[in-house]
């Protein structure tokens, strides 16, 4: 099985789409499926901008919106996971995982599917320690605040990965494991990008929670981006003689490395997205445990047994099939001869998929719970930047993709722009 790799898209889906399609004919050969690491910005139409985390410079449409709206089919079946940088209010319909447009899935705040007999997870976002243990609050439409917090890693949907005992093939994650630099060459890395020297030397570059899972899941395959660039690893696990190979990946842009094809033995084709047993189970099982407010979750108000909830889901997966629920869209899509003021959109909607999937599993559906416990108070003010740091700021301040862009811009002589295609 070929599987391509990529890191940032920025909504950048035709120019992804037309370099693997390239790549095929220039090795004659076949891609099975493509995977994105996150700030895919699957964005529909002009609402979905303004859950954007970005400056209002970049807020654009880019090309999402064309396979959403069927003017485009994706060539190839795609799985990507969230990262900073994300249609907030569209990703939150689709918190269990689904299908973000045709042949483009989306693995949910946190998941697993299977791929053939390939499994995959993944942990949407990125860390934040100041929002780590609260519980997922916010909802749409988004304010100054809530709007960089969407995205923070929650302990909750770290936990629910951490119960995952079967092997896992490919995991991803959008920001980097912590410690990772210490199995590649960081020297390297930091010659190439010396605003990260500091946070490598004090071992506090990247995720935390991406470290333990690594550590518990030990999978053959870890991939990454959010710090634009490529960086390989190897991981060699003190338990037993398995290793990882991780490789992190840049973003979508002319003379970047920001794709990788990697060929994986699998059983024969052809191969569909399917949901994952295992992974049902466990959302079965904590869904009573999902914290809605900014408090943290109680794991240990587990009522469902393990096995029985086990056997639950696969005879009532038999029955119906793993594929996942089709696609719905639940927004019209972008119109580029027909502008739309984002004020006549609903502010939110259910999403069939996710409403069948809970259905299906005989759960409630949670997402648009908005108690007064649930909701932090709207500022009637606009956010002013200043040098202090708030609690929604990241730990260390390349956390943030356009940060990282920033610095970028001012350490330019210091970054290295020699690249290959693939």
């Amino acid at each position: 099985m070929k599987i391509a790799v990529e890191g940032c898209m920025h909504g950048d889906l035709d120019n992804v789409y037309r370099t693997l399609q390239h790549y095929e004919k220039l090795h004659s050969t076949k891609i099975d499926l493509l995977l994105c690491c996150g700030d895919f910005q699957a964005v529909r139409n002009e609402k979905d901008l303004e859950s954007l985390n970005v400056p209002r410079k970049y807020r654009d449409m880019k090309t999402f919106w064309k396979y959403y709206s069927g003017e485009e089919v994706a060539p190839f079946p795609t799985i990507f996971i969230g990262g900073n940088h994300e249609a907030s209010n569209y990703l939150w319909e689709l918190y269990y995982g689904g299908w973000a447009a045709p042949n483009i899935y989306f693995l949910g705040f946190a998941g697993v599917v299977k791929f053939g007999n390939i499994r995959i997870g993944g942990l949407s976002g990125i860390y934040n320690r100041h929002n780590y243990c609260k519980g997922h609050y916010e909802r749409p439409p988004y304010n100054e605040s809530t709007i960089r917090s969407i995205y923070h890693v929650r302990e909750y949907d770290v936990h629910k990965l951490m119960q995952v005992e079967e092997p896992i093939d490919i995991f991803l994650s959008h920001d980097w494991p912590v410690g990772i630099t210490d199995c590649g060459d960081w020297k390297k890395l930091v010659r190439d990008k010396p605003f990260f020297e500091k946070e490598v030397q004090e071992r506090n570059l990247g995720s935390k929670p991406a470290a333990q899972l690594l550590e518990k899941l030990k999978p053959p395959y870890w991939f990454s981006a959010h710090l634009h660039c490529k960086f390989a690893a190897l991981v060699q696990h003190e338990e037993d003689v398995s290793v990882t190979n991780f490789l992190a990946l840049d973003k979508c842009q002319p003379g970047r490395k920001f794709l990788q094809v990697i060929e994986i033995e699998s059983e024969p084709g052809p191969y569909e997205i399917q949901y994952d047993e295992e992974w049902l189970e466990i959302t079965r099982r904590f869904n009573s445990n999902f914290p809605l407010t900014n408090r943290s979750a109680n794991f240990w108000n587990v009522h469902l047994d393990k096995q029985d909830c086990r056997q639950w889901v696969r005879r009532n997966l038999q029955a119906r099939g793993a594929r996942p629920f089709e696609f719905t869209q639940t927004a019209p899509p972008y119109n580029p001869s027909n502008f739309v003021p984002s004020g006549t959109f609903p502010e939110y909607t259910r999403n069939p998929q996710t409403e069948s999937l809970l259905q299906f599993l005989e759960l409630p559906y949670l997402l648009d719970n908005t108690s007064e416990s649930s909701q932090v108070p709207r500022s009637p003010l606009p956010l002013i930047r200043t040098g202090s740091l708030e609690d929604n700021s990241e730990d260390i301040p390349i956390d943030d993709v356009d940060d990282v862009d920033e610095l970028e811009e001012l350490a330019e002589d210091a970054v290295d722009t020699k690249t290959e295609n693939i």
